[in-house]
């Protein structure tokens, strides 16, 4: 009884395992021109099963001819999403340990972009996102995916545009999302001169592990909330530190981020 009853449930993990790829492959594909391909590629295995189920032989015979190309087809039919989903199997909190932190080389970007906002007194609230998701926090805003750089940053937060009050949401080196809302702090205890771009940050900072840049619009002040704390009026190297350590960056890493553009300019004033 014990290998049949193993055989058994080895048949309904294979089940699963097929179900879950087949649902991931639906939600990467849904709202695209591949969800119409994907929805024929069911059809043909549903078709198949069919054939198969009620042995209807020139059906069999055809499927069966198809099969050798079939995987090949599949693989040049939904490239950009398997490409996209292996991206994402690669980024999960899981694997980032066994992969060198590229992904650091962002922040100066984000540094530069924060203090040219704050030079100009546009306020700003960019969230860096850690261990914790924030895809309730993404879905409130307009989803935007693209590379992050100091120039977009500054794009989003400039007076004119219609998502500079709410805030953005940065993922490794890809810019989630903009004008999304964030929760306010219900701290009792706060200052009575923090703003609702404060309390928003605060209010984030205490319920996930994501770091949130603050620009003040008054005083031009930056400020990091991490944590359920916020360390305010930090400049260009402060700020970087400040980073820095929350990202526990490793000594090449961090020899990476003095070399960006923004430490680059400096050193070159100071000589």
């Amino acid at each position: 009884m014990t290998p049949v009853h193993s055989f058994w449930l080895l048949d309904v993990l294979d089940v699963l395992l097929v179900a879950a790829v087949f649902y991931r492959l639906l939600i990467l594909v849904k709202g695209t021109r591949s969800a119409q391909m994907y929805v024929g590629l069911l059809l043909i295995v549903l078709v198949a099963f069919i054939a198969r189920w009620f042995d209807l032989i020139a059906v069999k015979w055809i499927v069966n001819s198809l099969r050798p190309v079939g995987l090949i087809a599949f693989v040049i039919l939904f490239q950009p999403e398997l490409r996209h989903a292996l991206a994402q199997l690669g980024r999960t909190r899981y694997f980032r340990a066994f992969l060198r932190g590229d992904s650091y080389g962002v922040l100066g970007e984000i540094v530069r972009g924060a203090e040219a906002l704050a030079l100009r007194r546009q306020g700003a609230l960019i969230v860096l996102e850690r261990n914790v998701g924030l895809r309730n926090f993404v879905d409130t805003g307009t989803r935007i995916d693209a590379k992050v750089s100091a120039a977009l940053l500054e794009t989003f937060f400039s007076p004119g545009s219609p998502l500079h009050d709410g805030a953005v949401i940065v993922r490794e080196d890809t810019v989630l999302a903009a004008g999304c809302i964030l929760p306010l702090s219900a701290n009792p205890r706060l200052s009575g001169v923090l703003g609702t771009r404060h309390r928003a940050a605060l209010g984030l900072a205490e319920e996930t592990d994501a770091a949130v840049i603050v620009v003040s619009e008054q005083t031009g002040a930056i400020s990091v909330a991490h944590r359920g704390a916020l360390r305010e009026r930090l400049d260009e190297g402060a700020l970087r530190a400040e980073l820095v350590r929350i990202f526990r960056i490793r000594p090449q890493d961090e020899a990476e981020e003095i070399a960006s553009p923004v430490s680059g300019e400096k050193a070159a004033d100071a000589g």
